[in-house]
């Protein structure tokens, strides 16, 4: 990920393979998933984490799918796809009142990021999670500019919110921050983070949100899939050109390989990743 504008080298070890792909289905329903992820141009490791898969929870199947796009090494995406699911499912109030509980859960998850020791809390994560219960109900929840699509009758629906640092400026500044377009062309926390909210980021965090966007959808007989990604692919491809190119596919390991292949033909830099679920066969 490239939000963060960090003034100094930082040597930085482990990461994940620079490419990887592939794909699983309900057992329930006619819905699968595929999934791409190919490490941008930079020259740290890749540091973009994922999860994709169905779990049978309290009698329910549930599909889990996010993207978890890191900055300053890849401590934070590492922890949140080992955490954040298992925080939201074992939160009392799952079932009662799902919103709350995800909310409940981002906040729980940032604190503990930021209480760990060793200091797991320097770097930072955006977080794009996806849940789908049965089949039938989607929640979507999201902190900074990883981004859920949803088609409709083959039309994009955007599913969160990018949290950008001119978007939220004034929040940014009535915690005593600032946003500042120096140095670059972009606009960022502190002249540092190009994102408005994040997990981590311990030194910036007076001046960051880490609490998600929720909202929820039933998938229905005009819900055509879902896709998730993080900016490595929304930078250079818009909402309805990527329904569009998954679309044409009905293999969604090949749709989201389809799409990272775009997204670098338009020469997005960043590290690119992304899930496509097809909800019909």
């Amino acid at each position: 990920m490239d939000n963060f504008c960090c003034f100094n080298s930082v040597s930085q070890v482990g990461g994940r393979s620079s490419c990887s792909s592939g794909k699983g289905r309900s057992h329930q329903s006619p819905v699968k998933y595929g999934f791409s992820l190919v490490k941008g141009k930079a020259n740290h490791p890749m540091e973009d984490y994922h999860v994709s898969k169905f779990v049978h929870f309290q009698g329910r199947e549930l599909g889990l799918f996010a993207i978890y796009d890191g900055h300053l090494g890849d401590s934070v995406p590492s922890y949140l796809q080992k955490h954040l699911f298992p925080n939201i499912l074992k939160d009392e109030e799952f079932w009662t009142d799902t919103n709350r509980s995800i909310s409940k859960a981002y906040e729980r998850t940032d604190q503990a990021i930021l209480s760990h020791n060793p200091d797991l809390g320097r770097g930072g994560s955006t977080a794009v999670t996806a849940i789908l219960i049965d089949g039938q109900k989607l929640w979507i929840a999201n902190v900074g500019d990883s981004r859920a699509v949803l088609s409709k009758r083959g039309k994009a629906i955007q599913m969160t919110t990018d949290h950008e640092p001119n978007t939220e400026r004034g929040s940014i500044e009535n915690r005593g921050g600032f946003v500042s377009n120096m140095p670059g062309d972009v606009a960022r926390v502190n002249g540092q983070l190009a994102v408005s909210r994040a997990f981590g980021d311990k030194n910036l965090k007076l001046h960051l949100r880490s609490d998600p966007d929720v909202q929820n959808a039933m998938v229905g007989p005009d819900t055509d899939l879902l896709i998730l990604a993080s900016d490595g692919l929304w930078k250079v491809v818009a909402n309805q050109e990527a329904v569009d190119i998954a679309k044409r596919t009905k293999d969604p390991q090949k749709a989201a390989k389809q799409l990272v292949a775009e997204a670098l033909k338009r020469e997005s830099k960043d590290d690119i990743s992304c899930i496509v679920v097809r909800f019909k066969g």
